[in-house]
């Protein structure tokens, strides 16, 4: 089938009617309940502007011949990635890069998985075909996903087969004729009640060892199978209009605690069964990380013009230019966004066919920006909130300016420099959504965090960057230095 319309999205959520619960209550329709129903209607129209803007959404399903989701290509050349990286840019600033999950986060994810069949063949040729199958699914039905790489924060110190409960972290507890059986929960499935399938994949940096293979599984199933549960922290939505809370009436995609109440796992799913090696090898040896990168840095470029926005705009409202420390300010951001742009475009330049013939970034630019963004990201909000001062304070409600007695007064006590005071509201309020309320303070920890402990991911870097040429240039130096020395006699 074609890619799906945002009327086909909600509805396949009705009909799915997955097992959600928040705010201690389990959730009957989650396209119309409070929490859920804003984002809901923003994913939507996500998949409504792939019909808008098809030129640079779709392309032809090589398998089907249907206008498919461009997200989902297996690029060949360097146009294709640049393709696939307009429209994740087209999303993106749609939401002005304020949802880390849109749909084609875990659509490069899938495709890199389904290309690289052999990977998943080491095990069981079975493995490889089920992710080449898994993958020509999801494309041809535009299918939402969520997914949840890690485990409880329990016992960090710890391996799952050493905590004091073995079946607090999501494992295999059965294997029959019909699949696998799995029980306990895994962390954190950003999106995963208004999703329609969840993949379960080990961690990107956590090395497991081969006493946790019952935890070394891989697998994707729909969100309302049997004995699976969704339990949803508060949500960020309060209900709000969109004026008075202008992103978190709208991008508020929830995360969830995903339970597994011995659900069975059906055989075709399964990508990786007890197999802890497999695991630990899965995101780079399939690329799977470099084409999710891509994405990523591709979103964040978008945030960041987004950002830039409202801090250029908060200082031509209340007129600061002149300040230097403002400008100052001002080009931190700018020069955080052009390096980032100077990230993607080298990882596309330098581009190759990988061994799966997948067109694949050079994956140094994009990990460079995807260790360096996380620290750069709390700055920008934290630049929002100093250029903003005491006018983030001084917002009144859509609702005060509509009020026949004191509308006038809230109008003109609020104007700015160059713009009246509706408008001015309107866009600290933004900047407040950014920088100071609970949706923006959850978007600075998601950022931090978004592939996992910085510290983690900056050893990770480390080891496996490249280090022999600039060791053999001091070497090469200091060789040269020595053959010039005097010689004494």
């Amino acid at each position: 089938m074609p890619a799906r319309t945002g009327k086909e999205y909600i509805e396949g959520l009705k009909k799915a009617k997955n097992n959600v619960w928040i705010h201690g209550e389990k959730v009957e329709d989650v396209t119309e309940h409070p929490a859920f129903k804003n984002v809901v209607n923003s994913v939507a129209e996500l998949y409504d502007l792939q019909y808008e803007k098809p030129e640079k959404m779709l392309y032809t399903s090589p398998t089907t011949g249907d206008q498919v989701g461009l997200s989902f290509i297996q690029p060949k050349t360097k146009e294709d990635l640049i393709r696939r990286r307009e429209m994740i840019m087209e999303w993106a600033r749609y939401t002005g890069g304020m949802m880390g999950r849109s749909p084609d986060y875990l659509n490069t994810s899938i495709m890199a998985f389904g290309s690289a069949e052999s990977f998943f063949a080491q095990a069981d040729p079975m493995f490889g075909k089920n992710a080449r199958n898994y993958y020509e699914y999801v494309r041809e039905n535009d299918i939402s996903l969520t997914h949840t790489l890690i485990h409880p924060q329990v016992n960090r110190s710890k391996i799952q087969a050493e905590q004091k409960d073995p079946y607090l972290s999501a494992r295999i507890v059965e294997k029959n004729a019909d699949g696998i059986v799995i029980r306990g929960c895994r962390l954190l499935a950003t999106l995963g009640g208004i999703t329609d399938e969840i993949v379960v994949f080990p961690s990107t940096i956590n090395k497991m060892q081969s006493a946790d293979d019952p935890y070394a599984i891989a697998f994707a199933i729909p969100n309302n199978t049997p004995g699976l549960k969704f339990l949803c922290r508060e949500s960020f939505d309060y209900g709000r209009s969109k004026w008075d809370h202008p992103l978190g009436a709208r991008f508020e995609e929830s995360d969830a605690i995903v339970v597994f109440d011995d659900v069975l796992v059906p055989w075709e799913r399964v990508f990786i069964c007890e197999n802890s090696d497999i695991c630990n090898r899965a995101y780079r040896e399939t690329n799977a990380v470099v084409h999710m990168a891509h994405q990523v840095v591709a979103k964040n470029v978008a945030k960041t013009e987004f950002t830039l926005g409202v801090i250029l705009s908060i200082i031509d409202a209340i007129g600061i230019e002149r300040f230097q420390h403002v400008k100052e300010k001002a080009y931190e951001v700018m020069s955080i966004l052009e390096t980032m742009r100077s990230h993607l475009y080298r990882a596309e330049e330098n581009a190759q066919l990988d061994q799966y013939g997948v067109m694949t970034p050079d994956f140094i630019p994009l990990d460079t920006a995807r260790n360096w963004y996380p620290r750069m990201y709390p700055r920008i909000v934290e630049i929002i909130r100093i250029l903003g001062a005491s006018g983030l304070m001084a917002i009144p409600t859509e609702a005060d300016f509509n009020n026949e007695e004191i509308g006038e007064l809230i109008h003109r006590y609020t104007q700015g420099a160059n713009i009246d005071g509706y408008e001015r509201v309107q866009l600290f309020r933004l900047a407040w959504d950014i920088c100071i309320s609970a949706f923006g303070n959850r978007q600075v920890l998601y950022e931090y965090y978004f592939f996992g402990d910085p510290v983690r991911m900056s050893n990770a870097f480390y080891d496996h960057y490249n280090k022999d040429p600039y060791k053999e240039m001091v070497k090469e130096f200091l060789e040269r230095t020595k053959s010039s020395a005097p010689k004494y006699v």
